[in-house]
């Protein structure tokens, strides 16, 4: 696999500290890391129209502390804390400002809901003006005295429409509307040459994307594109030494066989040192050898 060389973008991201490790609240910042740098992280934000569900979640993105850890390393992003600005006791002036923001927003929502009612009442205007016809008629009012009017028929339904601020979206955790202080602050200490990182950040440096393998049994899931275009193609283990237990070798490499995924082992070699001293990661790829029929007759 060829090396990838990552740009360092002019103005670093911000990553908000919570949890140990980096949120992104601004989408466009998610959206620059996740096109130029890999980075999937993962939503864990609720959908304000129907609650939490874990097929439908939002902003913000949380990313895992070998993702944070990478991007400060590299110079892509700083981790800040915003603690001390958003939890401070408000002053008058600050709830003052803050309701009236509020205030904004409720009345912007009720806005857009008139509008998007009026939009649904004009595509069905025909059928509204008919049943309103339907039932003059009915009360015994003659055709020749119905006088029905599209536009005070409009007005009468705007006029009509009430929101009622009970009934008003839950506002979700997305970018702070305000301006705030945030302080630059130190990652939480992740050991520094640990085999997981720096297997980690290898795959990322070949241009790969890298995911969490938790749901296949694995250490990590090696994605040649995004994985909203494409399916892992190998899962990682991590070895504690460079021997494998016959069992364990049996288990991971049938599991990457039902999933149709290389099974990859990766291990330190105690001998070999790479650079900055730490030793030599090594990469064992085991295949099937159904696999390998497999992959014969693609070919």
């Amino acid at each position: 696999m060829s090396s990838h060389f990552v740009s360092v973008p002019k103005h670093k991201i911000f990553l908000t500290l919570l949890n140990g490790t980096g949120y992104i609240f601004e989408i466009k910042d998610y959206m620059f890391l996740r096109r130029h740098h890999h980075i999937v992280g993962a939503l864990v934000g609720s959908c304000n129209a129907r609650g939490w569900s874990p097929n439908e979640q939002t902003l913000p993105i949380a990313l895992t502390s070998l993702e944070t850890k990478l991007l400060v390393e590299e110079g892509i992003a700083v981790i800040v804390s915003k603690a001390t600005a958003l939890l401070k006791t408000p002053t008058e002036l600050d709830l003052h400002q803050y309701k009236d923001g509020l205030n904004d927003r409720l009345t912007e929502q009720a806005e857009t809901l008139k509008h998007q009612k009026l939009k649904d009442t004009e595509i069905n205007l025909d059928k509204i003006m008919s049943g309103k016809r339907k039932k003059l008629l009915q009360k015994g009012i003659p055709e020749t005295e119905i006088d029905l009017n599209p536009q005070q028929i409009l007005k009468e339904i705007a006029d009509s429409i009430t929101f009622d601020r009970k009934n008003a979206l839950l506002e979700i955790c997305c970018a702070h509307p305000d301006k705030h202080i945030a302080s630059i602050v130190q990652l939480p200490s992740l050991e520094e040459h640990s085999l997981k990182y720096l297997v980690f950040r290898d795959f990322w440096l070949r241009g790969k994307f890298v995911t969490p393998g938790d749901t296949f049994g694995a250490d990590f899931l090696i994605y040649p594109g995004d994985p909203l275009l494409y399916h892992a193609s190998h899962i990682v283990v991590l070895l504690g030494h460079s021997k494998v237990e016959p069992l364990e070798l049996i288990a991971k490499v049938r599991l990457s066989v039902i999933v149709n995924k290389h099974c990859v082992f990766a291990y330190f070699n105690e001998r070999n040192t790479g650079e900055e001293g730490c030793p030599k990661i090594c990469y064992q790829t085991v295949y099937w050898e159904g696999n390998q029929d497999r992959e014969r007759s693609k070919q």
